[in-house]
């Protein structure tokens, strides 16, 4: 456990709390994370590079966690919104097998800092990833996104189309449902705050059945934080949800299937057989519009496909990345 504070209260999980990395196979969290991949029957090596990093870009602390070996094939993921850097961390720890890993926690989320002026756009995280990835030096990776991610992912690929070298894109699209829209914000408004983090684990089993309670047990940490006075509080910021923060024009963050029309590389689409957000005649429409698409559907989950059903979107992805050798 890291004993950092914060003006927002008590961390429960470890990470670099100055520019230095530290090495986090020798916490008790890579300790846990070995353990789910274990139950889960997920490929993985032990003896594994992964540390915790942050960096200051475009005026703003950013938190990633890096795996892997540092001259590997790199892949950049950006996860969804209201989760982390470490929402990846059970495919992060098979794919460094075989790859550089860079998840970055964005603007207001995870470990990252929050937005000073509350800007929260999908094209304003793409621009972070386009500084972050120029400032650390990465070269034509692969490039994953899921939901949140997914979108800024097309946004960045939008930016600089000669950038990035395969995408994967994760449960989402030019063309999502509404449904499933409101019913993320709804559980995102609903678990702000807690006096216990039973009450919470309680209520991400209810959302989520596909995952294990053991799961979510070891992974509550990297979502909440304690407050001063003892409650539980998410880490996200909380402004944009409580619409204190003024809400952007939305076309900044448009994106159409003209749009990915353009993009030329080697690109996946991730669908979750039972997904709210993206329909499979959406999926389809999105996969045609791509000059190298492709769209595989993974059984037996939702939305959440990398966490949901692990070996199923490893194995889609797997064969993918192979594809790319």
């Amino acid at each position: 456990m890291n004993d950092a504070t914060t003006e927002r209260g008590l961390y429960l999980n470890a990470f670099a709390d100055g520019s230095a990395p530290i090495d986090m196979t020798k916490t008790d969290e890579f300790a846990s994370l070995l353990q789910s991949a274990g139950d889960l029957d997920i490929p993985h090596s032990p003896d594994i590079a992964y540390q915790s990093c942050n960096i200051v870009v475009r005026h703003q602390r950013f938190h990633f966690l890096e795996w892997g070996a540092a001259d590997a094939p790199t892949i950049l993921l950006l996860h969804g919104g209201h989760q982390s850097a470490h929402s990846w961390d059970l495919v992060s720890l098979h794919l460094a097998q075989k790859y550089r890993i860079i998840a970055l926690d964005q603007r207001g989320h995870g470990d990252s800092e929050w937005a000073r002026n509350g800007d929260y756009s999908n094209l304003t995280m793409a621009q972070d990833a386009h500084a972050f990835v120029q400032a650390i030096g990465l070269q034509n990776p692969i490039v994953m996104g899921h939901s949140m991610g997914g979108r800024n992912t097309l946004l960045l690929t939008r930016m600089d189309p000669s950038y990035p070298r395969a995408l994967v894109i994760v449960d989402v699209g030019p063309e999502t449902m509404e449904a499933g829209r409101k019913t993320i914000s709804s559980f995102v408004k609903k678990n702000e705050i807690f006096d216990d983090l039973e009450h919470f684990v309680r209520n991400v089993r209810e959302y989520d059945p596909y995952r294990s309670r053991e799961h979510i047990e070891r992974t509550v940490k990297y979502n909440m934080l304690e407050r001063a006075d003892g409650k539980y509080i998410s880490k996200c910021d909380y402004r944009r949800w409580r619409g204190e923060i003024e809400v952007h024009d939305e076309n900044r963050d448009s994106i159409s299937l003209d749009d990915v029309g353009k993009f030329e590389m080697p690109a996946l689409i991730v669908r979750g057989e039972n997904s709210n957000i993206l329909a499979p005649d959406a999926a389809e429409r999105f996969r045609d519009a791509l000059p190298q698409g492709q769209l595989v559907t993974v059984p037996e989950c939702g939305h959440n496909v990398h966490s949901q059903n692990t070996l199923g979107f490893i194995g889609a992805v797997g064969e993918f990345l192979s594809s790319l050798e």
